[in-house]
């Protein structure tokens, strides 16, 4: 298959598994929905992904590709965590996405900034900085949905899709859970960075530092003031947008500014 037919086959897989969760809303929250779609979306983006690297002899890293990968790996990661826990309703909103960067990855005539990696401490930094965003996304669109069903169970009666929810203590676990698992990612991210990267606060790498230093700080704070004192609802749902919009600046921030807009 050619790299057209793998992104239109993920887009639409990921269009139709939108679908049928959304359909799902209006069923009992004890049953699944079906996620075979997703999965059949995420091997072809892969594959999409797999040919492009091939092609560019490594990872093309510019804006739209990046996104086009970050989202992918989001994608994955969710429907691995919906083996065990009840998170697949995030596929209404990250499936959609997922299909909009990739088709905006296909479409754009992006300048190809190929990244050639020869060494395993850039590895290393580079896939756990993917990956604690990765996980840090999910976080944040379960922080948008608890907020959604906080705000509707205030509410007489809250609405249907709300009811197929998991229980609102059920969603701030699953919410922490995430944000522990980002964090410990991001935290290795930092020291490799630290440690392996020549120049960390040169000028074109101080402003994803210091407000990944910012992110990594907030959801620390977040994590203890829960332990500690038992932070939960708006004040762990407002924390943990703020410290992925921190993270959204640190990584994609400058790449939209010197690549969309600036064309360099």
């Amino acid at each position: 298959m050619t790299t057209i037919q793998l992104a239109l086959l993920a887009i639409g897989a990921y269009v139709c598994n939108a679908l049928l969760i959304a359909r799902h809303f209006h069923k009992d929250r004890s049953e699944k929905a079906p996620l075979s779609p997703g999965w059949i979306a995420v091997i072809a983006h892969f594959a999409y992904i797999a040919v492009n690297f091939t092609h560019y002899h490594g990872f093309n890293f510019s804006f739209f590709s990046t996104a086009s990968l970050v989202s992918m790996i989001v994608a994955l990661l969710l429907l691995v965590a919906t083996l065990n826990k009840p998170v697949e309703k995030l596929g209404v909103i990250l499936f959609p996405i997922t299909a909009l960067m990739l088709g905006l990855d296909l479409s754009a005539s992006e300048k190809p900034h190929p990244l050639h990696i020869h060494n395993w401490q850039m590895s290393t930094h580079i896939l756990t900085s993917i990956i604690a965003f990765s996980l840090l996304n999910i976080a944040a669109l379960q922080a948008i949905l608890l907020a959604v069903q906080d705000q509707q169970l205030r509410s007489h009666p809250p609405k249907r899709y709300i009811q197929s929810l998991p229980p609102l203590q059920t969603m701030e676990s699953l919410l922490f859970q995430m944000l522990s698992a980002g964090l410990f990612f991001l935290t290795i991210s930092l020291i490799s960075g630290f440690i392996f990267v020549e120049d960390l606060f040169a000028q074109h790498l101080v402003h994803k530092t210091v407000l990944s230093i910012l992110a990594w700080i907030n959801f620390s704070g977040l994590i203890l003031g829960r332990i500690r004192y038992g932070w939960r609802g708006r004040t762990a749902i407002k924390l943990t947008l703020c410290g992925f919009l921190s993270l959204l600046l640190a990584y994609f921030g400058s790449k939209l500014v010197l690549e969309l807009i600036l064309h360099r």
